[in-house]
């Protein structure tokens, strides 16, 4: 990452985190995914992926942020928080970064994230519910 993307990056993620409970570091709320478009995988995953039901809106995920379906966040059962994934679904290319900030998918094992429903929009997943994708990690978050 060039010293431009890494300082907006520090911006906007100094800018919109929130204040960390007991010794954690700072997750960012946001990201610029800008930043991610042109990067390679850390490592990569394949299964299956479903999205949040609306009765989630505004409940509380696993890292103590409110559920926001027009947002572009994701559960996963044990990546970080604050990890940058980009999920592409497998019979049609289409792909979404999303961050990570809640843990899941609580299904068959074959699923292996759980996605916001603005990401699942975009993956023009809403009608199917359940589809293959490839999973890759762009960036490991702090904890």
């Amino acid at each position: 990452m060039g010293a431009i993307g890494l300082a907006a990056w520090l911006l906007v993620a100094c800018g919109s985190a929130q204040p960390a409970t007991r010794s954690h570091a700072r997750v960012p709320t946001s990201f610029d995914p800008r930043t991610y478009y042109s990067r390679r995988a850390l490592a990569v995953q394949r299964g299956e992926a479903s999205f949040y039901a609306d009765s989630f809106a505004g409940r509380r995920t696993a890292n103590g942020e409110t559920y926001e379906p027009n947002a572009y966040t994701a559960a996963h059962r044990s990546l970080p928080f604050g990890s940058v994934l980009r999920i592409t679904r497998e019979r049609t290319g289409d792909w979404v970064l999303v961050r990570v900030n809640d843990r899941g998918p609580y299904g068959p094992r074959t699923r292996i994230i759980d996605l916001s429903k603005q990401a699942a929009k975009r993956l023009s997943m809403l009608r199917a519910g359940v589809v293959a994708v490839r999973l890759e990690i762009l960036e490991m978050g702090p904890h």
